[in-house]
C-alpha cells in the first residue's frame, strides 16, 4: 500500500493547517480573521483537490479513504469550536450541535456498517457534499467576522441553518 501519494499528502497538509488556522484566528492584528479564513479556505480546497487527484491519478487508497473524512471532520469541527467562542448563544449553538451530532452518528454508522461488511452502503452522496460545501461557506462568513451582527455574519447564519437542515 502506497501511503505517500499526492492526494494523501494534501490530506495531511489539511490536518497540519489546523494549528496554523487556530493561531491566526486568535493572534490579534489587523485582519487576522481574514487571514484565518484564507487558511480555512486553503484547507477546504485541499479537500476537493485531493479527491480529484486521487481519482485522476488513480491514486486512491484505503489509507486515503480513511484519512480524508477524518481530516474533513477535524478542520470543520475546529472551525465550529473557534466560531462558538465568538458567537456564543443558541443561535449558533443549535445548528452547530446538530452538525456535531450528525458527524458522530454518521461516523458510528460507517464503523458499524464496516463491522457487518456493508461499508459501501454508506457512501458519500451529493446531498452530503452539498451540506459540506454550505457548512464551509457559512464557516468562512463566521471566521471572517469579529461579531455576529454584521451582514456577512447574518448571511453565514442563513447558510449555516440550511447546512444543518441538510
Amino acid at each position: 500500500m502506497k501511503v505517500w501519494t499526492i492526494p494523501n499528502i494534501l490530506t495531511i497538509i489539511r490536518i497540519a493547517l489546523i494549528p496554523i488556522f487556530v493561531i491566526f484566528f486568535y493572534t490579534p492584528f489587523n485582519d487576522h480573521y481574514w487571514v484565518a479564513m484564507g487558511i480555512f479556505i486553503a484547507a477546504a480546497l485541499t479537500d476537493w483537490l485531493d479527491g480529484f487527484l486521487a481519482r485522476y491519478l488513480k491514486q486512491t487508497s484505503r489509507f486515503g479513504a480513511f484519512l480524508d473524512p477524518v481530516a474533513d471532520k477535524l478542520i470543520v469541527l475546529s472551525a465550529l469550536l473557534l466560531c462558538a467562542t465568538k458567537f456564543s448563544g443558541p443561535l449558533f449553538a443549535v445548528p452547530a450541535i446538530v452538525m456535531l451530532c450528525r458527524e458522530i452518528i454518521i461516523s458510528a454508522l460507517r464503523e458499524w456498517m464496516a463491522e457487518v461488511g456493508k461499508r459501501a452502503k454508506i457512501g458519500v452522496n451529493i446531498i452530503g457534499k452539498f451540506k459540506t460545501f454550505l457548512q464551509m461557506v457559512a464557516l468562512c462568513f463566521f471566521i471572517s467576522q469579529p461579531s455576529g451582527y454584521s451582514p456577512l455574519a447574518i448571511t453565514g447564519y442563513i447558510i449555516f441553518y440550511v447546512a444543518a437542515f441538510l
